[in-house]
Protein backbone atom coordinates (compact mmCIF):
# COMPACT_ATOMS: atom_id res chain seq x y z
CA UNK A 1 0.00 0.00 0.00
CA UNK A 2 0.82 3.57 -0.60
CA UNK A 3 0.23 6.85 1.52
CA UNK A 4 0.08 10.36 0.48
CA UNK A 5 0.35 13.15 3.43
CA UNK A 6 -1.72 16.52 2.60
CA UNK A 7 0.25 19.52 5.25
CA UNK A 8 -2.91 21.88 5.17
CA UNK A 9 -1.41 25.47 6.07
CA UNK A 10 -0.75 29.13 3.81
CA UNK A 11 2.33 29.99 6.32
CA UNK A 12 4.24 26.30 5.14
CA UNK A 13 4.23 28.04 1.12
CA UNK A 14 6.23 30.74 2.49
CA UNK A 15 9.90 30.78 2.97
CA UNK A 16 9.68 31.06 6.79
CA UNK A 17 7.91 27.59 8.05
CA UNK A 18 8.53 23.48 7.35
CA UNK A 19 6.32 20.85 6.76
CA UNK A 20 8.16 18.93 9.46
CA UNK A 21 4.95 16.75 10.29
CA UNK A 22 5.07 14.83 7.30
CA UNK A 23 9.08 13.71 8.05
CA UNK A 24 7.56 12.02 11.65
CA UNK A 25 4.68 10.25 9.52
CA UNK A 26 6.95 8.84 7.28
CA UNK A 27 8.77 6.86 9.46
CA UNK A 28 5.81 6.02 11.35
CA UNK A 29 4.52 4.92 8.45
CA UNK A 30 7.45 2.74 6.79
CA UNK A 31 7.64 0.63 10.46
CA UNK A 32 4.53 -0.47 8.93
CA UNK A 33 5.69 -1.53 5.68
CA UNK A 34 4.02 1.33 4.03
CA UNK A 35 5.60 3.55 1.39
CA UNK A 36 4.86 7.13 0.70
CA UNK A 37 4.34 7.83 -2.43
CA UNK A 38 3.47 11.62 -2.69
CA UNK A 39 3.94 14.82 0.06
CA UNK A 40 1.63 17.69 -0.82
CA UNK A 41 1.26 21.23 0.65
CA UNK A 42 -1.69 23.33 -0.03
CA UNK A 43 -2.56 27.03 1.49
CA UNK A 44 -5.75 27.72 2.89
CA UNK A 45 -8.04 27.90 0.10
CA UNK A 46 -11.01 25.71 0.22
CA UNK A 47 -10.78 24.90 -3.68
CA UNK A 48 -7.83 23.59 -3.26
CA UNK A 49 -7.54 21.69 -0.75
CA UNK A 50 -10.74 19.66 -1.62
CA UNK A 51 -9.08 19.25 -4.98
CA UNK A 52 -5.84 17.92 -3.60
CA UNK A 53 -7.73 15.80 -1.74
CA UNK A 54 -9.73 14.37 -4.71
CA UNK A 55 -6.51 13.98 -6.28
CA UNK A 56 -4.96 11.84 -3.48
CA UNK A 57 -7.45 9.98 -3.13
CA UNK A 58 -7.39 8.69 -6.64
CA UNK A 59 -3.49 7.60 -6.79
CA UNK A 60 -3.22 6.99 -2.81
CA UNK A 61 -4.50 3.93 -0.27
CA UNK A 62 -4.08 6.52 2.71
CA UNK A 63 -4.47 9.41 2.91
CA UNK A 64 -3.36 12.19 6.01
CA UNK A 65 -3.93 15.11 6.34
CA UNK A 66 -2.14 17.26 9.21
CA UNK A 67 -3.16 20.66 9.97
CA UNK A 68 -6.79 23.00 9.40
CA UNK A 69 -8.66 21.23 12.38
CA UNK A 70 -8.64 24.70 14.19
CA UNK A 71 -11.27 26.99 15.18
CA UNK A 72 -10.76 29.96 12.57
CA UNK A 73 -12.18 30.44 9.52
CA UNK A 74 -9.25 29.11 7.28
CA UNK A 75 -9.33 25.99 8.84
CA UNK A 76 -10.81 23.79 6.32
CA UNK A 77 -9.64 20.43 6.18
CA UNK A 78 -12.75 18.69 7.84
CA UNK A 79 -14.73 20.48 5.17
CA UNK A 80 -12.70 20.09 2.41
CA UNK A 81 -12.60 15.87 2.94
CA UNK A 82 -16.44 15.81 3.35
CA UNK A 83 -16.38 17.38 -0.20
CA UNK A 84 -13.89 15.16 -1.69
CA UNK A 85 -15.53 11.97 -0.12
CA UNK A 86 -19.07 13.15 -1.30
CA UNK A 87 -20.18 13.10 2.72
CA UNK A 88 -21.44 15.02 5.17
CA UNK A 89 -20.39 16.55 8.51
CA UNK A 90 -22.79 16.17 11.32
CA UNK A 91 -21.90 18.10 15.08
CA UNK A 92 -20.97 16.07 17.53
CA UNK A 93 -22.31 16.40 21.10
CA UNK A 94 -20.16 14.93 23.24
CA UNK A 95 -16.59 16.68 21.13
CA UNK A 96 -19.29 20.10 21.82
CA UNK A 97 -19.61 19.59 26.04
CA UNK A 98 -15.73 18.77 25.98
CA UNK A 99 -15.03 21.90 24.62
CA UNK A 100 -17.54 24.11 27.27
CA UNK A 101 -15.94 22.81 29.68
CA UNK A 102 -12.45 22.81 28.46
CA UNK A 103 -13.02 26.55 27.90
CA UNK A 104 -15.14 26.57 31.68
CA UNK A 105 -11.95 24.91 33.31
CA UNK A 106 -9.83 28.09 32.57
CA UNK A 107 -12.84 30.33 33.54
CA UNK A 108 -13.39 31.83 30.09
CA UNK A 109 -16.26 31.86 27.91
CA UNK A 110 -15.69 29.91 24.61
CA UNK A 111 -16.14 31.68 21.28
CA UNK A 112 -18.76 30.68 18.68
CA UNK A 113 -16.49 30.00 16.10
CA UNK A 114 -15.10 27.09 18.50
CA UNK A 115 -17.96 25.28 18.01
CA UNK A 116 -16.29 23.78 14.41
CA UNK A 117 -14.07 21.97 16.06
CA UNK A 118 -16.78 19.22 17.09
CA UNK A 119 -17.82 18.72 13.25
CA UNK A 120 -16.64 15.12 12.27
CA UNK A 121 -17.13 13.21 8.95
CA UNK A 122 -19.83 11.28 8.60
CA UNK A 123 -18.61 7.52 9.40
CA UNK A 124 -15.25 8.82 10.86
CA UNK A 125 -13.78 7.66 14.43
CA UNK A 126 -13.32 10.05 16.37
CA UNK A 127 -9.66 10.27 18.11
CA UNK A 128 -9.65 11.69 21.29
CA UNK A 129 -6.46 14.49 21.86
CA UNK A 130 -5.11 14.75 25.09
CA UNK A 131 -3.02 18.03 24.07
CA UNK A 132 -5.31 20.35 22.43
CA UNK A 133 -9.20 21.13 21.17
CA UNK A 134 -8.82 19.73 17.74
CA UNK A 135 -9.62 15.94 17.69
CA UNK A 136 -8.42 13.83 15.32
CA UNK A 137 -10.60 11.77 13.05
CA UNK A 138 -9.91 8.53 11.38
CA UNK A 139 -12.47 6.90 8.46
CA UNK A 140 -11.81 3.40 6.95
CA UNK A 141 -14.25 3.87 3.77
CA UNK A 142 -14.30 2.83 -0.12
CA UNK A 143 -14.62 5.19 -2.97
CA UNK A 144 -15.39 4.68 -6.55
CA UNK A 145 -12.74 4.74 -9.64
CA UNK A 146 -13.15 5.40 -13.03
CA UNK A 147 -14.92 2.00 -14.09
CA UNK A 148 -17.37 2.13 -10.84
CA UNK A 149 -15.29 -0.34 -8.52
CA UNK A 150 -15.28 0.34 -4.75
CA UNK A 151 -11.70 0.82 -3.87
CA UNK A 152 -10.53 0.60 -0.32
CA UNK A 153 -9.30 3.99 1.19
CA UNK A 154 -8.16 4.97 4.49
CA UNK A 155 -8.40 8.88 5.46
CA UNK A 156 -7.06 10.22 8.53
CA UNK A 157 -7.18 13.92 9.85
CA UNK A 158 -5.00 14.98 12.32
CA UNK A 159 -4.27 18.34 14.02
CA UNK A 160 -0.96 20.39 12.65
CA UNK A 161 1.08 20.93 16.33
CA UNK A 162 3.56 18.30 16.47
CA UNK A 163 2.74 17.86 20.41
CA UNK A 164 -0.48 16.79 19.29
CA UNK A 165 0.04 15.09 16.12
CA UNK A 166 2.63 13.10 17.72
CA UNK A 167 0.95 10.83 20.31
CA UNK A 168 -1.92 10.62 18.39
CA UNK A 169 -0.24 8.88 15.53
CA UNK A 170 1.72 6.61 18.12
CA UNK A 171 -1.24 6.19 20.55
CA UNK A 172 -4.38 6.05 17.93
CA UNK A 173 -3.66 5.81 14.33
CA UNK A 174 -0.59 3.08 13.75
CA UNK A 175 -2.34 0.84 16.19
CA UNK A 176 -5.54 0.67 14.07
CA UNK A 177 -3.61 0.89 10.76
CA UNK A 178 -1.40 -2.17 11.94
CA UNK A 179 -4.75 -4.05 12.80
CA UNK A 180 -6.03 -3.34 10.10
CA UNK A 181 -3.40 -3.42 6.80
CA UNK A 182 -1.74 -6.67 5.67
CA UNK A 183 1.73 -6.87 7.25
CA UNK A 184 4.92 -5.77 5.31
CA UNK A 185 8.28 -4.95 5.78
CA UNK A 186 10.59 -2.66 4.67
CA UNK A 187 14.38 -3.24 3.97
CA UNK A 188 16.99 -0.25 3.30
CA UNK A 189 20.20 -0.34 2.00
CA UNK A 190 22.66 2.65 1.24
CA UNK A 191 26.09 2.87 -0.50
CA UNK A 192 28.00 5.72 -0.29
CA UNK A 193 31.02 6.70 -2.95
CA UNK A 194 33.18 9.84 -3.06
CA UNK A 195 35.37 11.37 -6.13
CA UNK A 196 32.93 9.96 -8.96
CA UNK A 197 30.11 11.86 -10.59
CA UNK A 198 27.16 11.07 -10.43
CA UNK A 199 26.09 10.47 -14.29
CA UNK A 200 29.19 7.64 -14.48
CA UNK A 201 27.88 5.45 -11.27
CA UNK A 202 24.18 5.73 -12.86
CA UNK A 203 25.96 4.50 -16.02
CA UNK A 204 27.72 1.58 -14.72
CA UNK A 205 24.76 0.68 -11.75
CA UNK A 206 21.73 1.22 -13.89
CA UNK A 207 21.95 -1.86 -16.01
CA UNK A 208 22.00 -3.91 -12.50
CA UNK A 209 19.61 -2.12 -10.58
CA UNK A 210 16.85 -1.72 -13.63
CA UNK A 211 16.81 -5.84 -13.48
CA UNK A 212 15.30 -5.21 -9.85
CA UNK A 213 12.11 -3.74 -10.28
CA UNK A 214 11.06 -5.00 -6.37
CA UNK A 215 13.74 -2.24 -5.23
CA UNK A 216 13.14 1.11 -5.32
CA UNK A 217 16.89 2.59 -6.60
CA UNK A 218 17.48 6.20 -5.68
CA UNK A 219 20.44 8.02 -6.58
CA UNK A 220 21.49 11.57 -4.56
CA UNK A 221 24.58 13.58 -4.99
CA UNK A 222 26.02 16.38 -2.97
CA UNK A 223 28.26 17.15 -0.70
CA UNK A 224 31.52 15.69 -2.26
CA UNK A 225 29.42 12.05 -2.59
CA UNK A 226 27.08 9.99 -4.23
CA UNK A 227 24.82 7.97 -2.11
CA UNK A 228 22.47 5.16 -4.18
CA UNK A 229 19.46 4.05 -1.45
CA UNK A 230 18.01 1.07 -1.81
CA UNK A 231 14.33 0.33 -0.61
CA UNK A 232 11.92 -2.72 -0.45
CA UNK A 233 8.94 -3.98 1.07
CA UNK A 234 8.14 -7.77 1.43
CA UNK A 235 5.72 -9.53 3.99
CA UNK A 236 8.92 -10.57 5.64
CA UNK A 237 12.07 -8.52 6.59
CA UNK A 238 14.26 -11.18 5.82
CA UNK A 239 12.72 -11.72 2.48
CA UNK A 240 12.67 -7.69 1.96
CA UNK A 241 16.92 -7.39 3.61
CA UNK A 242 17.40 -10.77 0.82
CA UNK A 243 16.34 -8.61 -2.28
CA UNK A 244 17.97 -5.55 -0.85
CA UNK A 245 21.42 -7.34 -0.19
CA UNK A 246 21.61 -9.19 -3.50
CA UNK A 247 21.40 -6.05 -5.44
CA UNK A 248 23.76 -4.30 -3.08
CA UNK A 249 26.59 -6.42 -3.50
CA UNK A 250 26.20 -6.51 -7.23
CA UNK A 251 26.81 -2.89 -7.59
CA UNK A 252 29.79 -3.04 -5.15
CA UNK A 253 31.39 -5.41 -7.23
CA UNK A 254 30.95 -3.03 -10.26
CA UNK A 255 32.13 0.03 -8.26
CA UNK A 256 34.61 -1.62 -6.55
CA UNK A 257 37.05 1.11 -4.73
CA UNK A 258 34.79 3.88 -5.94
CA UNK A 259 32.49 2.83 -2.67
CA UNK A 260 33.81 4.32 0.89
CA UNK A 261 30.27 2.67 2.46
CA UNK A 262 28.22 -0.36 2.33
CA UNK A 263 25.84 0.25 5.07
CA UNK A 264 25.93 4.07 4.88
CA UNK A 265 28.42 4.98 7.39
CA UNK A 266 29.34 8.91 6.92
CA UNK A 267 32.85 9.38 5.52
CA UNK A 268 34.64 10.43 8.98
CA UNK A 269 33.10 6.81 10.46
CA UNK A 270 35.11 5.13 8.13
CA UNK A 271 38.19 6.79 8.88
CA UNK A 272 37.79 6.11 12.34
CA UNK A 273 37.12 3.01 11.97
CA UNK A 274 40.21 2.37 10.06
CA UNK A 275 42.18 4.52 12.23
CA UNK A 276 41.00 1.78 15.03
CA UNK A 277 41.83 -1.40 13.28
CA UNK A 278 45.35 -0.21 12.25
CA UNK A 279 45.73 1.12 15.80
CA UNK A 280 46.62 4.29 14.88
CA UNK A 281 45.70 8.16 16.22
CA UNK A 282 45.41 11.20 14.41
CA UNK A 283 45.99 15.11 15.02
CA UNK A 284 45.19 17.92 12.28
CA UNK A 285 45.96 21.42 11.40
CA UNK A 286 43.85 23.94 9.82
CA UNK A 287 43.86 27.19 8.49
CA UNK A 288 41.23 29.53 7.78
CA UNK A 289 38.63 26.79 8.30
CA UNK A 290 37.64 27.39 11.78
CA UNK A 291 38.46 23.74 13.09
CA UNK A 292 35.73 22.06 10.38
CA UNK A 293 37.17 19.02 9.80
CA UNK A 294 37.95 18.67 13.72
CA UNK A 295 34.40 19.27 14.25
CA UNK A 296 33.46 16.55 11.64
CA UNK A 297 35.52 13.97 13.46
CA UNK A 298 34.63 14.72 16.60
CA UNK A 299 30.73 14.35 16.20
CA UNK A 300 31.47 10.80 16.15
CA UNK A 301 30.74 9.44 19.16
CA UNK A 302 34.06 7.55 20.87
CA UNK A 303 36.31 9.28 18.52
CA UNK A 304 38.84 10.58 21.27
CA UNK A 305 40.22 6.92 21.26
CA UNK A 306 41.81 7.78 17.94
CA UNK A 307 41.60 11.82 17.51
CA UNK A 308 44.00 13.53 19.74
CA UNK A 309 43.46 16.94 18.95
CA UNK A 310 43.74 20.37 16.04
CA UNK A 311 45.34 23.07 15.96
CA UNK A 312 43.03 25.87 13.59
CA UNK A 313 44.11 28.94 13.30
CA UNK A 314 43.64 32.10 10.59
CA UNK A 315 46.79 34.21 9.19
CA UNK A 316 45.31 37.02 10.69
CA UNK A 317 47.17 39.01 13.42
CA UNK A 318 44.18 38.56 15.72
CA UNK A 319 45.78 35.04 16.01
CA UNK A 320 49.60 35.26 16.91
CA UNK A 321 49.69 32.78 19.20
CA UNK A 322 48.65 29.47 16.71
CA UNK A 323 49.78 31.01 13.61
CA UNK A 324 53.47 29.71 14.23
CA UNK A 325 52.07 26.28 15.33
CA UNK A 326 50.54 25.76 11.43
CA UNK A 327 52.55 24.66 8.42
CA UNK A 328 53.51 27.66 6.11
CA UNK A 329 50.41 28.81 3.94
CA UNK A 330 50.18 27.47 0.17
CA UNK A 331 49.70 30.08 -2.09
CA UNK A 332 45.73 30.47 -3.54
CA UNK A 333 46.86 29.00 -7.27
CA UNK A 334 48.89 26.18 -5.55
CA UNK A 335 46.23 24.67 -3.28
CA UNK A 336 44.87 22.03 -6.08
CA UNK A 337 47.94 20.26 -6.71
CA UNK A 338 49.74 20.92 -3.03
CA UNK A 339 51.08 17.88 -0.50
CA UNK A 340 50.54 17.58 3.18
CA UNK A 341 53.91 18.68 4.49
CA UNK A 342 56.67 16.35 6.11
CA UNK A 343 56.83 16.33 9.37
CA UNK A 344 59.05 18.77 11.46
CA UNK A 345 58.82 20.45 14.74
CA UNK A 346 56.01 22.56 13.60
CA UNK A 347 53.35 20.23 12.35
CA UNK A 348 51.02 18.59 14.69
CA UNK A 349 52.53 15.37 14.23
CA UNK A 350 55.54 16.17 16.13
CA UNK A 351 54.12 17.77 18.66
CA UNK A 352 51.20 15.21 19.51
CA UNK A 353 52.97 12.16 18.82
CA UNK A 354 50.56 10.78 16.80
CA UNK A 355 50.75 8.49 13.71
CA UNK A 356 49.38 10.30 10.61
CA UNK A 357 48.46 14.13 10.85
CA UNK A 358 46.94 15.94 8.14
CA UNK A 359 46.83 19.46 7.56
CA UNK A 360 44.01 21.65 6.51
CA UNK A 361 44.32 24.92 4.77
CA UNK A 362 41.82 27.14 2.72
CA UNK A 363 41.82 30.16 0.37
CA UNK A 364 38.73 31.39 2.30
CA UNK A 365 38.83 34.43 4.70
CA UNK A 366 40.31 37.90 4.51
CA UNK A 367 43.19 38.97 1.94
CA UNK A 368 46.54 39.34 3.58
CA UNK A 369 47.61 42.60 4.65
CA UNK A 370 50.44 43.92 2.30
CA UNK A 371 53.64 44.27 4.68
CA UNK A 372 53.99 47.72 4.71
CA UNK A 373 50.41 48.32 6.11
CA UNK A 374 48.88 48.78 9.14
CA UNK A 375 47.86 45.36 10.99
CA UNK A 376 45.58 44.81 14.33
CA UNK A 377 46.79 43.07 17.56
CA UNK A 378 44.94 43.14 20.70
CA UNK A 379 45.85 43.67 24.45
CA UNK A 380 46.29 40.19 25.69
CA UNK A 381 44.97 41.19 29.12
CA UNK A 382 41.50 43.48 28.03
CA UNK A 383 41.13 42.06 24.45
CA UNK A 384 41.25 45.84 23.01
CA UNK A 385 42.48 46.64 20.04
CA UNK A 386 44.96 48.36 19.02
CA UNK A 387 47.23 49.35 15.62
CA UNK A 388 50.26 47.82 15.55
CA UNK A 389 52.95 47.97 12.20
CA UNK A 390 52.60 44.56 10.61
CA UNK A 391 56.60 44.22 9.77
CA UNK A 392 57.12 44.94 13.80
CA UNK A 393 54.41 41.99 14.32
CA UNK A 394 55.84 39.49 12.15
CA UNK A 395 59.38 40.13 13.02
CA UNK A 396 58.60 39.62 16.65
CA UNK A 397 56.48 36.57 16.03
CA UNK A 398 58.66 34.66 14.11
CA UNK A 399 61.25 35.08 17.18
CA UNK A 400 58.16 34.47 19.30
CA UNK A 401 58.53 37.79 21.37
CA UNK A 402 55.65 40.26 22.17
CA UNK A 403 56.01 43.57 19.81
CA UNK A 404 57.74 46.04 21.63
CA UNK A 405 55.14 48.62 23.91
CA UNK A 406 56.97 51.93 22.30
CA UNK A 407 55.66 50.31 18.49
CA UNK A 408 52.06 50.42 19.78
CA UNK A 409 49.46 53.46 18.98
CA UNK A 410 49.25 53.97 23.08
CA UNK A 411 46.87 56.94 22.44
CA UNK A 412 44.48 54.27 21.46
CA UNK A 413 45.18 51.97 24.41
CA UNK A 414 42.59 52.45 27.40
CA UNK A 415 45.33 51.16 30.07
CA UNK A 416 48.92 51.90 29.56
CA UNK A 417 49.68 49.25 32.19
CA UNK A 418 48.43 46.25 29.95
CA UNK A 419 51.79 44.22 27.76
CA UNK A 420 50.73 43.21 24.46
Amino acid sequence: MIAEIIAAGSEMLTPFRQDTNSLYLTDGLNDLGVQVAFKTIVGDNLAHLTSAAIIALARADIVIFSGGLGPTHDDLTREAVAAALGIGLHSDNAILAALYKRFAARKMVMPSNNAKQADVLDGAIVLENQNGSAPAQYIDTTVLDANGKPIRKIVILLPGPPKELKPLFDNEVKPRLAASLPVRHLARRTLRMALIPESHVDARTAPIYRQYTDVETTILAGAGEIQLHFLCAKPTLAEAQARVDELAEKIEAEMDDAIFSSHGESLEEVVLLNLGLRNLTLATAESCTGGLLAQRLTAIPGSSRYFLGDRSASRSPASPALAPELPAPTPTSQLASSTLPSPTPSTPRSKSSTSPATANASAGGPASTPSNSSATTFCKKCLTRIDTDDTDLKTNRSKKQTPKKSRTNAANHPNTNHRL
